[in-house]
């Protein structure tokens, strides 16, 4: 049976929109099974992490978080845009479509904000459209909520209903273009920067505490291949290990309180961060894909600091600025929160589009903190711009995808480092893999739904850490008898001189406590009398992003110990460990190749003879942890090439988020996990961690998420719309 409103329209012949506020139900909206008002959640607590965070807006605790068993039907007694119940006395007003689905006003009105005039269920073309007041747009510095020269009903909802231009007759039917919010040509309306906060956290930053032994610089060890060697002998390659380590951070020191179950974030000093989030909304995205997104980026968002900026891109045949650069205040969260939950899926997958309004608005900003990253998520395959290279026909040229701003250039390094993640079994991580390695990022491969916020958090984690700006690792060899044969650093830049005198290796930003390992290879001369042979000079230099100061560190002359009479050495473990995991990487990019060529039985092969390989060194007979794990991912690699579908799901995406693992140095997020069952705790920091623990304590905190993720099941390849 229809509601009173429904037939108050019928009666008058009048096809229009309807606001209904709070006092304003109709009919048939049962209250059989409302939750008790404390029980209530706003809107804005639909995307915030559960507990009483000290950075986060207070929100009810209770999450009412819930998917329609059906895409094709609106429940009226759940908003289709945010997944909430909608019940009279819950303090939100309703609004009816044309089409009879109803939603939240804040929603839909949000929703119309962001460029959609369609109806989110039915895809109807609405005559009559819903705005809602410009606060979404405020200036910069003075936005508030809830506008005083705005009409507003008693729930503060400011209530604008627009008529569109009626449509021609349909021999000549024109079909208007779609509301969108108007973009500026530039993208110079980034929030500007706290002075006075970035006075402060700079005047603190000069009085930084002493934590981990005053460990506050670079560090800086070296490991020879052995550690002595008879005079008489000559090396052609000989072996050094170069290890370096970030400054350590205390924030995973604080306890937590036995008043609050979810894990500390401690406050120290660090870089703040801009940060660009380019999210596919394409019609594959819609369900369960999209509300935990929403999820994940609500996490995000609780977990940035006032001093941190965002923006949120949304594309799917083309892109569109969801939300400019905006600081985290209590209020810029808020404002986020509304913009990610008026996402709805539809379309196709232009990835280009997305990134160059992500470059652009990094481009474009008038200010810019001190680290900048840009996250890019998608499910789907882009059919816009990818096209075939003209040297190989089988190779799209994937380097198109990425705008020339974010390219990283010889002089300067990398720019901006697109951190892409893989989402489901239809995504090409291809395309994915090489967006992130071309300009510095990571590739992580998420397998299953349940792991998106996960590997957000970790991601974020690292990024909120950065100690170390624009690094690079000088060697010098000391006597002028020795040159440097190679460098073994996975993808770092690097660089040895026509004489072979000097090495040079760009590894850019480094996390708190994070560690790079590389190798060098060398010859030694014999030596005729001396006790002791001088190898190398290691140093390094980095820019300290809080106090923008340059940093020289200088590491301890590379020696040698030389003998009269021949002697057995062993082989450094430290340096064996290292040559396992070059020699592993390579076993995975060869045995790549192989699969992509359709030789999987050749490509399990290469894995097994690694396996067997690395078995037999000392690292491993020592049972180092390292190798052990390394042993179990090419296990797993092996695994998901037991067939070409099998490959195809999962085995690309797993073996390619391997390798970027691998040749950065990096932790990311593969197949259904992001800690324990791999290498990936070999990499993680002490801050990933401790996000990683504070997400998957949110979510356990949730009931509404554990129904959203019951049963756990992995995607398989869906169609895709083009």
């Amino acid at each position: 049976m229809g509601s009173r409103w429904r037939k108050v329209k019928l009666a008058l012949g009048l096809n229009m929109c309807v606001y209904s506020s709070r006092n304003h139900v109709a009919d048939n909206d049962d209250d059989e099974d409302y939750p008790p008002p404390s029980e209530r959640r706003s809107d804005a607590a639909l995307l915030s992490p559960p507990g009483d965070w000290a950075t986060a807006p207070s929100t009810p605790s209770s999450n009412r978080l819930r998917l329609s068993k059906s895409l094709g039907r609106s429940s009226k007694k759940t908003c289709s845009i945010c997944l909430a119940s909608m019940r009279p006395g819950d303090g939100h007003a309703i609004f009816t479509a044309e089409c009879s689905h109803s939603f939240h006003f804040h929603c839909i009105a949000s929703n119309v904000k962001h460029g959609n005039q369609v109806c989110p269920v039915c895809r109807a073309k609405w005559k009559e459209i819903p705005l809602q007041g410009p606060n979404l747009d405020t200036p910069l510095g003075k936005a508030r909520l809830n506008p005083v020269d705005w009409p507003q009903n008693n729930n503060g909802v400011m209530t604008v209903l627009r008529r569109l231009p009626p449509r021609r007759s349909n021999s000549t039917r024109h079909v208007g273009p779609l509301f969108h919010a108007l973009e500026p040509s530039l993208f110079n309306d980034d929030e500007a920067l706290d002075d006075e906060t970035q006075s402060t956290e700079k005047g603190a930053s000069n009085k930084r505490p002493v934590y981990c032994d005053d460990l506050t610089k670079v560090t800086i060890k070296t490991y020879t291949e052995v550690l002595a060697a008879p005079q008489s002998s000559t090396f052609e390659s000989f072996t050094v290990l170069l290890h370096i380590k970030a400054p350590c951070s205390n924030s995973w020191l604080n306890p937590s309180s036995n008043d609050i179950k979810l894990p500390q974030i401690s406050h120290s000093p660090r870089a703040s961060v801009d940060l660009v989030t380019v999210l596919d909304i394409s019609g594959s995205m819609a369900g369960t894909k999209l509300a935990l997104l929403k999820r994940a980026m609500g996490f995000v968002i609780q977990n940035l600091g006032p001093n941190d900026r965002l923006a949120v891109i949304a594309f799917s045949s083309t892109a569109r600025r969801l939300f400019p650069l905006r600081r985290m205040s209590e209020t810029g969260r808020q404002l986020a929160l509304q913009a990610v939950n008026s996402l709805v899926a539809n379309g196709g997958t232009n990835i280009a589009d997305g990134l160059r309004k992500g470059a652009k608005i990094m481009d474009d900003r008038r200010e810019k903190n001190p680290v900048a990253s840009i996250i890019l998520l998608s499910d789907g395959q882009d059919t816009y711009t990818v096209t075939n290279g003209n040297d190989d026909q089988n190779q799209p040229n994937y380097k198109l995808l990425l705008p020339s701003s974010v390219l990283p250039e010889e002089s300067s390094g990398f720019k901006i480092p697109v951190h892409t993640f893989g989402f489901g079994g239809d995504h090409d991580a291809s395309s994915m893999h090489s967006i992130s390695e071309i300009s510095g990022g990571t590739f992580s491969f998420i397998e299953t739904e349940g792991v998106i916020q996960d590997a957000f958090a970790q991601c974020i984690g690292g990024l909120l850490s950065v100690l170390v700006k624009n690094l690079q690792v000088k060697i010098d060899s000391v006597d002028p008898r020795i040159h440097l044969c190679s460098l073994t650093a996975g993808s770092y830049p690097n660089r040895v001189s026509p004489n072979q005198h000097s090495g040079y290796i760009d590894i850019g930003d480094l996390y708190a406590d994070e560690e790079r390992d590389f190798l060098v290879s060398i010859n030694v001369p014999t030596e005729v009398s001396s006790d002791e042979t001088s190898l190398l000079r290691v140093m390094c230099t980095y820019s300290d992003p809080l106090t923008k100061e340059m940093v020289n560190v200088e590491g301890e002359e590379v020696r040698i110990k030389r003998t009269e009479a021949a002697i057995q050495e062993n082989v450094s473990i430290e340096v064996d460990r290292q040559q396992n995991r070059v020699q592993a990487a390579e076993a995975m990019a060869q045995a790549r190749a192989a699969a992509e060529n359709g030789d999987l039985a050749g490509a399990v092969s290469i894995l097994e003879n690694c396996r067997k390989a690395l078995s037999e060194t000392a690292a491993a007979k020592s049972q180092d942890k390292l190798c052990v794990a390394l042993d179990a991912e090419l296990k797993e690699m092996q695994e998901r090439m037991a067939s070409r579908h099998v490959y195809e799901a999962s085995g690309r995406a797993y073996i390619l988020s391997g390798l970027s693992s691998h040749s950065w140095q990096r932790a990311t997020a593969r197949g259904d996990s992001t800690d324990g069952s791999s290498l990936l705790q070999a990499y993680q920091t002490p801050s990933m961690v401790e996000m990683l623990t504070r997400s998957q304590a949110t979510l356990l905190a949730s009931p509404s998420t554990q129904r959203i993720l019951r049963p756990s099941w992995s995607f398989a390849a869906q169609p895709k719309p083009r």
